[in-house]
């Protein structure tokens, strides 16, 4: 999960509520304007107590917005409810930063916002898996699309799953890989088992795997958003990280090395069993051509090159002939 990403935790949240049978809403951010802190699509789910998870406003309406949920709780209803500093009511409730602020709220029932979406989205973002849905507000019913052009009236939101990176080896570039990934949305992980590479100084705030690489990969999970990007020129590492990466559905693999090297790596893979449409998905060089030439570019090369395969900007890789 990203940072600033509470979906899981708001999701989870809501169905664990469920399941020890306590009623609950969803409150969700339809539409923004002006300094409204939190963008289209956040969520605040709410208990039928008054607990709650998440937010919508940053804390400005929160507290409109629960007893609303409450009450739409023990009626299965669903309200849109809107604030502004044009509105009486907003001033009441806090939002007198300039902004304005509509938010759609559920119970989460079915007719309504539907339980089995919970585990839906929870499911998908697990997986790496995108997801739609649109809100009729008129009925005030959520459901699945697949063809957003068919949902006139509807609030429709794509939930796209979290970005993750894995990176093998806690080297230089991977110093300077790592916080570009992070402004770009990834929640990173490094995986070194070299106690002197993976010190927590090196890398402040980031996950850290001391473990061997396919074994750190196993506990990991990589799924259809995730990345691995093997940096530590140790075929010892790299060659297992990789042959567990392509036993994934990661959607980008790399690894760091020059042209002949690549091709030694293949030729090793290719002995594990792995066939050439498998190995095609393993780029090497790491990163696009920019001439890149010292650790932070060579980091920015694999980051444009990282993008543009979640992008499906990216061709077809081939595999690196035998020097």
């Amino acid at each position: 999960m990203t940072a600033g990403d509470d979906l899981d935790r708001v999701l989870t949240a809501a169905r664990d509520w469920r399941a020890a049978g306590h009623g609950v809403a969803l409150a969700t951010v339809i539409e923004t304007w002006g300094s409204a802190p939190r963008r289209t699509g956040s969520h605040l789910a709410v208990r039928d107590d008054g607990l709650f998870e998440g937010s919508v406003s940053g804390g400005c309406v929160e507290g409109d917005v629960i007893t609303e949920a409450i009450d739409l709780i023990a009626s299965g209803g669903s309200k849109r409810l809107d604030y502004g500093v044009a509105d009486a009511t907003a001033w009441e409730v806090g939002l007198a930063c300039g902004g304005k602020i509509s938010v759609f709220v559920q119970a989460v029932a079915d007719g309504r916002f539907p339980p089995a979406l919970i585990d839906r989205l929870l499911d998908a973002r697990a997986n790496g898996v995108a997801v739609t849905l649109a809100t009729e507000l008129a009925s005030g019913t959520t459901a699945e699309v697949t063809d957003a052009s068919n949902a006139a009236g509807s609030f429709v939101h794509a939930y796209a799953p979290p970005l993750r990176l894995a990176v093998i080896g806690a080297v230089h570039i991977a110093q300077a890989l790592v916080p570009i990934a992070r402004l770009l949305g990834y929640a990173p992980l490094v995986i070194d088992p070299r106690g002197l590479f993976a010190r927590d100084a090196r890398f402040d705030g980031i996950a850290l795997d001391d473990g061997w690489p396919d074994e750190a990969l196993a506990r990991w999970r990589p799924n259809a958003a995730s990345a691995v990007v093997a940096l530590s020129h140790d075929p010892k590492l790299d060659d297992v990280a990789l042959a567990a990466a392509l036993r994934s559905k990661a959607f980008y693999i790399a690894a760091l090395g020059s042209r002949k090297n690549h091709a030694n790596r293949l030729e090793r893979l290719a002995a594990l069993g792995f066939g050439d449409d498998t190995l095609a998905r393993v780029r090497g060089p790491a990163g696009l051509d920019i001439g890149a030439a010292n650790p932070a570019e060579i980091a920015l090369s694999i980051a444009a090159q990282m993008t543009a395969a979640w992008r499906g900007r990216l061709p077809q890789a081939t595999p690196v002939p035998p020097a």
